[in-house]
Parts: C-alpha cells; sequence; structure tokens
C-alpha cells in the first residue's frame, strides 16, 4: 500500500502541474495537445484502477465465494476507465487499446471486449488538416494531384485515415493520410506509457505487461513511416505471388511519402461480414482456409508475417477464378530468426502430433520452461486435454472454448510470466493468431484436419529446408531430401482418406459394400 501511496502523489503532482498549465494558458485551447494533460488523464486512469484491484484483493481471499463475481466487476469497471481514456488521448493510446482488444485468450475477457470496440470507434481528423499534410508533404495542392477526393474517410484507424480519390487518368486509389498531431505526440505517449507500466509493475509485483510498452516503444516508429509500409506491401506481394488468389495494392511512390500512402483502391468485403459471403455465394470454409495458407507461409517457411490482421485489413472479394483475399495495412511487420522459426515449427509439429515430450522441448527452447502446458494452449487455444487426445482429430466445442476463455483470469499471473519469458518475435505472433482465431469464430468456421495439414506441411518443409541447409554432404542431403518427400507424401495420403470418407462416394460404398445384416 505504501508503493500506491507514492504513486499516488507522483500523479497529483502531475495533476497540479498540468491545471496550473491550463489556468495560465486559458481554456480555450485543445487539452489533448500537451503531453502533460494526457500523461495526467493515463495516470490518473493507472491509479485508480489500482487502487481498485488493491481494494479487492484485501478485501477478499481467492477462495472466497464471492471473489470471482467481485474480480469480474472490478475487471469490468477498470477495462471501462481503460477504454475512456484511451479515446479521450487518443493516437497511441487507442493503438495500444485495439492490441490489447485483440488478445482474446490472453487477457481476461472483460478487458477484450470493452477494447475490441475501439478498431471501429478511432476518431476522424478535419479534413482540412489532412489535407494540409498532403499538400506539405506532396508539394502540390491536393486538387492538383486528384480530381475527385471523397471528403467522407473508408474508414478511419489510430494513426491514420484512409479516402478515396481519383487521378487525372481515371485510376481510382485510396489515399492514406497521417493524423497530423500523432507523430509528434507519439514521444510523449511512449514515455508516458514505459513509466505507468513500470509504476504498476512496481506496486503490484506480479504485474508483469513491461513487454507492453517495450513493444509499442519499438513498432510505432516503423507504423508511421508510411514509406516503409509501402515496401512491405511489395515484398509480401512478390514472396506470396506462387497464391494466386492474394491480392495486396500496387503502391504510387510519386504520390507518396512518409505520412501519405496512395495506393490502388480495392473493392471487397470485410474478411467476418457473413452477409456479403452469402450475397456472393463465397465458401466462409475456404476464406478461413485460404488464410491459414498465407499465415503457415508466411510465419513458418517466409519467416516475415503481416500481424495486423484484424477484418477491417483482410477483404475478399469474387472472381471467375475462385474468392480472392485482400491483404492491406502492411505497416506491421514481424521478422522472424531462423532458430526461433525452426522451434516454433517444431512446437506445433509437436502439438498437432500430441507429442508432450516435443512440445516440452521446444517450449523449453522458447524460454517457456515449465510453463509449456500452458504455453501450448495459449497457442493453440485448446485445452490441455483436446492437446493429448489430438487437436487434429477432436473438434473446439463451444463449451471447450467458454472453459478456456473463463481461465484467461485464473492463469492471468502465469500468462503474464510466458509473455515475458518469450523471445519479443513472439508476442506479435501470439496477436496475429488470435486475430484470426476471432475472424473464424465470426465466420463460424473452425480449422479441420485439412487446416491442421498445411500447418503440418509449412511445419516439415521450413524444418527440413533448414536442415539442407547445414548439410555438408550428399549423404545428408540425400536422406534428409529423402524424410522430406516421405513425410508430405504421407500428409497427402492422409488427405486423400480424409476427402474419401468425408465424400458422397465413400457414403455410397458403404451402402452398397457393407455385409448385409441378417
Amino acid at each position: 500500500m505504501l508503493r500506491l501511496k507514492k504513486l499516488i502523489k507522483i500523479v497529483l503532482l502531475g495533476g497540479v502541474s498540468g491545471g496550473t498549465f491550463y489556468l495560465t494558458c486559458g481554456n480555450d485551447l485543445d487539452l489533448t495537445s500537451f503531453g502533460v494533460v494526457r500523461f495526467g488523464r493515463a495516470a490518473l486512469a493507472a491509479v485508480c484502477i489500482a487502487v481498485d484491484y488493491k481494494l479487492l484483493f484485501s478485501k477478499y481471499d481467492k477462495s472466497h465465494p464471492e471473489y470471482s463475481h467481485a474480480l469480474h466487476q472490478v475487471h469490468l469497471k477498470s477495462s471501462l476507465r481503460l477504454r475512456n481514456m484511451c479515446c479521450k488521448n487518443g493516437g497511441v493510446f487507442i493503438k495500444v487499446g485495439q492490441h490489447l482488444g485483440s488478445l482474446d485468450y490472453l487477457l481476461p475477457e472483460e478487458y477484450v471486449q470493452t477494447m475490441k470496440v475501439l478498431h471501429n470507434q478511432a476518431p476522424q481528423s478535419d479534413l482540412t488538416l489532412l489535407k494540409q499534410v498532403i499538400e506539405e508533404d506532396l508539394g502540390r495542392k491536393v486538387e492538383d494531384i486528384f480530381v475527385e477526393f471523397d471528403p467522407i474517410p473508408l474508414g478511419a484507424a489510430s494513426l491514420a485515415q484512409v479516402h478515396k480519390a481519383k487521378l487525372a487518368n481515371g485510376q481510382v486509389v485510396a489515399v492514406k493520410i497521417q493524423h497530423p498531431k500523432v507523430k509528434a505526440r507519439s514521444y510523449v505517449d511512449i514515455k508516458t506509457m514505459e513509466f505507468l507500466v513500470h509504476a504498476l509493475g512496481w506496486v503490484f509485483p506480479d504485474f508483469n505487461y513491461i513487454w507492453l510498452a517495450e513493444e509499442t516503444k519499438k513498432n510505432l516508429p516503423v507504423e508511421l513511416d508510411f514509406l516503409n509500409e509501402g515496401m512491405n506491401c511489395e515484398r509480401i506481394g512478390k514472396i506470396l505471388s506462387p497464391f494466386k488468389f492474394l491480392k495486396v495494392p500496387a503502391i504510387y511512390w510519386n504520390l507518396s511519402s512518409d505520412r501519405v500512402l496512395t495506393m490502388e483502391f480495392c473493392e471487397g468485403g470485410k474478411v467476418d461480414n457473413v452477409q456479403y459471403m452469402k450475397e456472393h455465394n463465397i465458401s466462409v470454409n475456404q476464406i478461413t482456409e485460404r488464410l491459414g495458407q498465407l499465415y503457415s507461409q508466411m510465419i513458418f517457411v517466409e519467416g516475415y508475417v503481416h500481424c495486423d490482421p484484424h477484418p477491417g485489413n483482410v477483404l475478399v472479394h469474387p472472381t471467375d477464378s475462385g474468392p480472392q483475399i485482400i491483404l492491406l495495412d502492411h505497416g506491421l511487420y514481424q521478422t522472424l530468426t531462423d532458430d526461433f522459426r525452426m522451434h516454433y515449427s517444431k512446437m506445433w509439429l509437436a502439438m498437432i502430433n500430441a507429442d508432450v515430450e516435443g512440445m516440452k522441448t521446444h517450449a523449453t527452447a522458447l524460454n517457456v520452461g515449465d510453463l509449456f502446458g500452458l504455453f501450448a494452449c495459449m497457442l493453440t487455444a485448446r485445452s490441455w486435454k483436446s492437446l493429448t487426445e489430438g487437436i487434429d482429430k477432436k473438434k473446439l466445442t463451444p463449451e471447450e472454448n467458454m472453459q478456456i476463455k473463463e481461465s484467461v483470469s485464473k492463469y492471468l499471473m502465469d500468462i503474464s510470466t510466458i509473455l515475458n519469458r518469450v523471445p519479443r518475435q513472439m508476442l506479435l505472433l501470439l496477436k496475429t493468431n488470435d486475430v484470426l482465431r476471432g475472424i473464424e469464430q465470426s465466420l463460424k468456421s473452425h480449422p479441420g484436419s485439412a487446416s491442421f495439414m498445411n500447418m503440418s506441411r509449412c511445419c516439415i518443409k521450413a524444418v527440413t529446408d533448414w536442415e539442407l541447409n547445414l548439410c555438408h554432404s550428399w549423404h545428408c542431403y540425400i536422406r534428409i531430401k529423402l524424410y522430406q518427400k516421405i513425410q508430405l507424401a504421407r500428409l497427402s495420403l492422409y488427405s486423400v482418406y480424409l476427402w474419401f470418407t468425408s465424400s458422397t462416394l465413400a457414403t455410397l460404398t458403404r451402402k452398397y459394400w457393407s455385409p448385409a445384416v441378417s
């Protein structure tokens, strides 16, 4: 409690300083423009949340019959307070709130559901200010660049908003424009976040979410560089060019800068829009399977991963050759080291094959240690019982899904420990996994055996290709190449078997060839 009192004193000092500054400058200013005001809001929210949890823990023991209900109420109250602060401060804070809303199986359900709405409630910037950004960066009037410019944004996000426009040659484009004050405020906001996360960790020694501030500090400057985003877009388009169903927008480099990105306008419906898919006769199972193919290739084989696949960034569009997947917003990518990629691939193979010793070995290599069972549950969003019985054979039931979500609060401290132990490359992958699972749930499509086989193929290819690179003799090369071919052939045969057992042909075969019952 003494540490909490010290934190309150620091916040009060900040509040007095902010109030004095406000009164000195007058009350007609935009308060959010000042770092001291945003710090005060964030600090006040942090202290109120800390006090509520301290009071809860001092009042109830975990064994108390009312503890669970009381904890739920504090989670809900605190998440609403946090969301309100993020909305008022804007920019970086909304970005972090959106990140929290993506961690379905890593944070209490109350926080996830409360923060999810931030994906659709990001504030819009004044059009005049946005046009000023374009003119400053491109050196020309908006009217001289675009013959049409829709004043209503296609979408607004935490760092930017996108407008539809038309060039003189008739080409329709999407123009992504950074919110005018985001970059200027980002340094102070990141420092504020770092301070508060460390302060809460000091007050609550079991609160180990330092990784959140560190990841934001590392990733935000990259996301604010739109030229880097354009390069990511072109790079992933080349890497995944064998997947003909994938489309990424073309970049107009002569009309782009670090704050403005002009790209091809792509038609399509959001990937979680079930009604759109029904209207265009698109199979939801085919969409989730194709998304799984793309992400298995990116994660296990390429080691270069698009880490923001929330529904606004993934569109689907019907074509003559089947549904097309359009991948947008290429600001946030994770590059994986070969060593990490190998252990992560082997970890997934172990989980798919219900190999407990393999899970333990590769989780240990990823610095998880004795918490390998919980780590496996976090990666798969499945129960330990399902993992040991075979997640490729045992379907996820609503009861199991609810059990997992309810267990998050119970294991929150252990989850926090894992997040601080694992290599930093893992953190964005965990977020990406949860977002993709959220899409599957929205479409009411859950990964079946085919999805796990696609993942297994990529894992086997990744591991054996890496081992081939380490070979120094023809004997070694032939042995590993043969092993690779055999494993992939076994998967293909199993795929044929699954198709046969689920097909009409199999039904007819069983009907006409089964022994007559006397």
